[in-house]
């Protein structure tokens, strides 16, 4: 048995004590009040019939019957009794429905009560499985290397130490990004809902964006055009232009050389939407559903690029903070246009 169905039987047992306990004690209350009208009412039933045989009125006129039993005689103790028993058995039944009824319902309300926990717990999951695999590919690199030098009886040369150094770092160079995607998708998860609204320039944070990726793009003689028009927006400055070095970084990264990347907005109802597109190598349309997934990495061709798979899932999360939607559109060897739409005026979850 799962963890998961042991905890959603408990809960449904406690449902099922809880409503059963109300039940049986309501049952109680009413099966106490029946009964006892029942005996208030041949008590009543007793006392009018002796006192209208000591004022010599009986027998009744014709048509009229003031007895719940028999024809103007008392009421028979027997009939009482099974009358009572009769009640007793009904409230029985009824409870015995009820029990049934509930325990079904109360495992399926079980089961929506924890599936929320169950995703976000096999969500956690498979995060710290794909993290601690993440990590020991560049540590078991860098132990392997360092191994092998210390192993080796030959002395190194001078420049084969420097070659090992240069490896030991680019490898730990190589860590230090991913601490720093794992702790940034952590806070952004944290965030939803709680970010702190203001104001916001949306071509400011298209120009900060650029300024941080521009170095990267010259390298590869790539040409950014910019045709962000100024809208306001409620959001956190600091996540959205992470949000555009994320996808514009991507872009560069997956871009040939001397190509061009644009970034474009409109207003659409009460939406802005604002377009990325490269002509690079593009993505394969099996790939497409999962790029944004955590630790996501397409083809082997775009997996020969730096990077652990984390941005785009980080992009994502900072548009779903912002209440945003973000989606792909792409052609192998075509290019990609990535797509986001933000609210104009963002409402709190």
């Amino acid at each position: 048995m799962t963890t998961f169905h042991f905890a959603r039987l408990k809960l449904t047992a406690w449902y099922l004590i809880i409503i059963m306990a109300l039940s049986v004690l309501f049952s109680l209350v009413i099966y106490r009040v029946l009964t006892a009208e029942i005996d208030r009412f041949e008590r009543a039933q007793r006392f009018f019939i002796e006192r209208r045989l000591q004022e010599g009125t009986l027998p009744l006129p014709p048509g009229r019957r003031l007895f719940l039993f028999g024809n103007g005689e008392p009421p028979n103790p027997q009939l009482l009794t099974e009358t009572k028993q009769r009640i007793l058995t009904m409230i029985i039944l009824a409870n015995t429905g009820i029990l049934v009824i509930t325990g079904g319902l109360g495992y399926f309300l079980a089961g929506r009560t924890l599936k929320p926990i169950k995703e976000m717990m096999d969500e956690q999951n498979r995060f710290i499985t794909d993290a601690s695999h993440e990590l020991k590919t560049p540590l078991t690199s860098l132990r392997s290397e360092f191994e092998v030098a210390m192993l080796n009886d030959a002395k190194m040369t001078l420049k084969e130490a420097k070659q090992l150094i240069k490896s030991g770092f680019e490898e730990i160079v190589e860590l230090q990004g991913l601490a720093e995607n794992l702790i940034e998708l952590t806070q952004q998860s944290k965030k939803r809902g709680l970010i702190k609204r203001e104001e916001v320039s949306l071509l400011e944070i298209a120009e900060a964006a650029l300024k941080k990726v521009v170095p990267l793009a010259k390298q590869k003689h790539i040409t950014i055009n910019n045709d962000i028009d100024d809208y306001i927006l409620e959001g956190e400055n600091q996540s959205l232009t992470e949000l555009f070095v994320i996808l514009l970084d991507n872009a560069i990264k997956y871009s040939p050389q001397h190509s061009k990347i644009s970034l474009s907005s409109k207003k659409t109802d009460h939406h802005i939407r604002i377009e990325i597109t490269d002509t690079g190598m593009g993505i394969d349309e099996k790939d497409l559903p999962h790029i944004f997934d955590r630790f996501y990495r397409a083809d082997k061709s775009r997996s020969k690029t730096t990077g652990y798979g984390l941005g785009l899932s980080i992009a994502k999360q900072i548009v779903e903070t912002h209440n945003g939607s973000i989606s792909a559109e792409s052609k192998p060897n075509k290019g990609s246009k990535f797509v986001i739409k933000l609210p104009l005026t963002i409402s709190h979850t």
